[in-house]
């Protein structure tokens, strides 16, 4: 089932189970226009599906998402459109996730970062292979983590030990991703995807009555309480957006990234 959805985010079945995959594996799975509408909107085709009773997320390649395309977060400083649509979408993002029914279980292959962050603690089991770690950077580029860090992660963490992940915007390590609340356990890089699929099978094979109420009943008690906080994060991280520190470390970092790039493509000597 992949519907009218772009080729960047795909599902495959596997019995009861739809295996959603970011795939820019060539960008880090990083989040472009494309992509974002496909998170924004696979939910509600996925929860019409009524062979479906489960769903791992996961990235191809290297990452599970390196957060934000650079090429399209920096088009938002000179078009307020596009910027203001990205904030509308990715708190659709937020709100279809949440609302969801059925269990979404997060197999993070490797980085998941800014967005990516976000989109995996918003599952409601978060699996992370030994390789991967969580990052919030979005103050680190003049912005307010709107999207999810600053609102949700204090509901799971303890307030002290979130602030100062979220006020640098260092990685969280796998291990310490479950120490904090943020992830429910480790694995091997090779058994990622195959104990995802395992409790998968596990949960698919529960009465779905009382698995999705239990679900219903848990993000209910969330989104009451990330109601208020989500609103004024993603208000502040719009106002963050037109200030002139965000502009300056924003196209400092991209032309850092293209610097590396270009240096990549330099042949060896």
């Amino acid at each position: 089932m992949n519907g009218n959805l772009p080729d960047v985010l795909t599902v495959e079945s596997d019995g009861p189970v739809r295996i959603v995959t970011v795939s820019r594996p060539d960008e880090l799975n990083a989040v472009n226009k494309e992509l974002h509408w496909a998170l924004a909107n696979v939910w509600r085709r996925l929860a019409a599906d009524r062979d479906a009773a489960v769903v791992v997320l996961t990235g191809a390649g290297r990452a599970f998402s390196a957060g934000g395309d650079l090429d399209w977060i920096t088009s938002f400083l000179d078009d307020p459109v596009a910027r203001d649509e990205s904030i509308r979408e990715g708190a659709e993002i937020v709100e279809e996730l949440l609302r969801f029914p059925l269990p979404v279980i997060a197999a993070v292959n490797g980085p998941a970062v800014g967005l990516g962050a976000s989109i995996a603690v918003l599952c409601d089991i978060v699996l992370m292979s030994e390789r991967a770690y969580l990052a919030d950077p979005h103050v680190a580029v003049g912005l307010v983590a709107g999207d999810g860090g600053a609102a949700f992660w204090p509901l799971l963490t303890p307030i002290l030990r979130s602030r100062e992940y979220l006020y640098t915007g260092d990685r969280i390590p796998a291990a310490t991703a479950v120490e904090l609340g943020l992830a429910s356990r480790v694995t091997a890089p090779d058994d990622l995807l195959p104990e995802a699929r395992l409790l998968a099978a596990r949960l698919a094979a529960q009465p779905p009555q009382a698995l999705q109420g239990t679900k219903r009943i848990v993000n209910m008690y969330l989104s009451q309480a990330l109601a208020g906080p989500m609103q004024a994060g993603f208000a502040a991280e719009v106002h963050t957006m037109q200030t002139p520190e965000h502009r300056d470390r924003l196209l400092a970092l991209r032309e850092n990234t293209d610097r590396q790039t270009d240096r990549r493509k330099e042949p060896a000597r």
